[in-house]
């Protein structure tokens, strides 16, 4: 069951791109590529239905031996804390399919480059075996630089250079630490169930720990690691600014949390304190960084930085309720970022400009963009984390279940939460409200196409804000069992004590 999702996308990856058709056949293209990409979304919400939530471990798990030399297998299954990442992973997969241009150049490439990532990114959260999940991350590396470097802004060249090195360097990191896992330990594979670093010196696990940190922050990103974010966001375009903001910034929190907290339990109390100051420091940054912004969708990217903030201070806590949170703030900054970057791609393309100054009385019912300006409103309004969509219900899963652990580093990400809603009073206020231009305000019907991604969107929004329980019920089982092996951070003395 699982292999499809893998596969089906990166053949059909394959074959658009091999497919000895007329290049300039966009259209014809892009819907095959929307069938594809549709299709493993359905599979995906039947694994969903299928999937047992009282069941902790993984499920529907798939092995193949691949090569005994190398430790290497064929090992798939998933479980709470990757089944909502699949999801999100495939429908906005299909939301960036469905939103690109009919007139896109080179769309066999372009397409193909898509699905790559999809399935990558699937092959990811659904290995088993550390050198196997290394082979998927890295396989949507090279894709996301074209994707950049081709079909982005004016300074593509530069943005898709940026994410390329920073990347490599976190794969490094990666395959340093996974390669240092198996050889420390003695074990004869790469599975995750044959590598226990309980057997590891003090020192060595935080070494380790350390390299899994660093590796994933980079993806994630955190400060100071975050300067190739508002570059790759902001140049790429919009399709692609969702799979990069709402899909790959979550294999460095899924990483952290699968990696990190799961095979490093105890020494992850020992940097927890850090961490949770470093998921505070992040979120205070970005938020102050995008209040300072001309550019809207710069704006946006800067917000992404201040909410993964939150998934860290959730992950440092590693209580019950803030792992659910860390796990629910993942899958609905994902679709808020994924609305946000595309009604800001349809503002740039119906008015011509991102910037600040220049944007005003959008809401405007007769001459403006009246329903792309009201969703507009309500995606600021889950960011901000306003009761009742589900931007507020994760952060508030993560602040209670935080607080008891972490009071400052909590309080400090409540309060980047307010200046969330600053920022985003601003640019609601400047784009949307005011008067507009009689000379200048003339723009292009808004056609249902460019429309529907967003009302998808909004309705998931909505129906998660007001039924958190579809959010949360997945992951508890799945989180509870992984705080068990972790002791209370607040017994923490020092590292020696914790790791005894």
């Amino acid at each position: 069951m699982l292999s499809v999702l893998i596969w089906l996308p990166i053949l059909s990856a394959i074959v658009i791109g091999f497919w000895p058709s007329n290049p300039n056949q966009a259209g014809r293209i892009r819907l095959v590529s929307l069938t594809v990409a549709g299709i493993v979304l359905l599979w995906n919400l039947f694994i969903l239905l299928k999937f047992d939530i009282s069941n902790p471990g993984m499920q529907f798990q798939e092995y193949v031996p691949w090569n005994d030399t190398l430790g290497l297998s064929y090992q798939l299954g998933v479980d709470g804390l990757s089944i909502l990442m699949l999801v999100l992973n495939s429908l906005l997969t299909w939301i960036a399919i469905y939103s690109s241009s009919t007139q896109t150049e080179r769309p066999r490439l372009f397409y193909s480059m898509i699905l790559l990532v999809s399935g990558g990114v699937a092959g990811a959260f659904l290995a088993e075996n550390l050198l196997l999940f290394f082979l998927f991350y890295e396989l949507e590396l090279i894709p996301f630089y074209l994707l950049i470097s081709i079909w982005g802004g004016e300074k593509r060249a530069y943005a898709g250079i940026k994410f390329l090195i920073y990347t490599a360097v976190s794969s490094a990191f990666i395959l340093a630490t996974f390669l240092g896992m198996v050889w420390l330990t003695g074990a004869t594979s790469f599975a995750f169930d044959a590598i226990s670093t309980q057997t590891l010196s003090a020192t060595m696990q935080l070494v380790l720990l350390a390299g899994i940190i660093l590796g994933f922050g980079i993806k994630i990103p955190l400060v100071p690691f975050h300067t190739w974010l508002p570059d790759a966001y902001v140049e790429a375009s919009a399709p692609i600014a969702i799979l990069l903001g709402g899909v790959l910034a979550k294999l460095g929190t899924y990483g952290l949390l699968r990696f990190g907290l799961g095979m490093f339990p105890q020494a992850w109390t020992v940097v927890a304190p850090t961490l949770a100051i470093w998921g505070a420091v992040s979120a205070i940054y970005g938020a102050v960084i995008a209040i300072a912004q001309k550019d809207i969708k710069r704006m946006v990217a800067y917000s992404s930085i201040g909410h993964m903030g939150y998934v860290l201070l959730a992950s440092a806590a590693s209580t019950s309720l803030a792992l659910v949170g860390a796990v629910s703030q993942m899958f609905s900054h994902g679709i808020i970022l994924a609305i946000l970057f595309h009604l800001v791609g349809v503002i740039e393309a119906k008015v011509g400009t991102r910037e600040l100054d220049k944007l005003n009385g959008l809401m405007s019912p007769i001459r403006g963009l009246p329903l792309i300006s009201a969703l507009l409103v309500l995606s600021g309004m889950a960011s901000a984390g306003i009761p009742g969509l589900t931007g507020f219900i994760a952060e508030f899963i993560v602040f209670q279940g935080s607080f008891s652990v972490f009071p400052l580093p909590t309080l400090l990400c409540v309060a980047s939460s307010g200046l969330t809603a600053v920022y985003f009073v601003i640019l609601l206020n400047r784009t949307c409200f005011g008067k507009l231009d009689n000379n200048l305000a003339y723009y292009p019907r808004v056609l249902w196409s460019e429309k529907t991604p967003a009302l998808i969107l909004a309705v998931l929004i909505i129906f998660l804000g007001v039924q958190p329980t579809w959010l949360v019920r997945w992951s508890e089982p799945t989180t509870t069992a992984m705080i068990a092996a972790i002791p209370p951070v607040e017994k923490t003395v020092n590292s020696q004590v914790a790791l005894k």
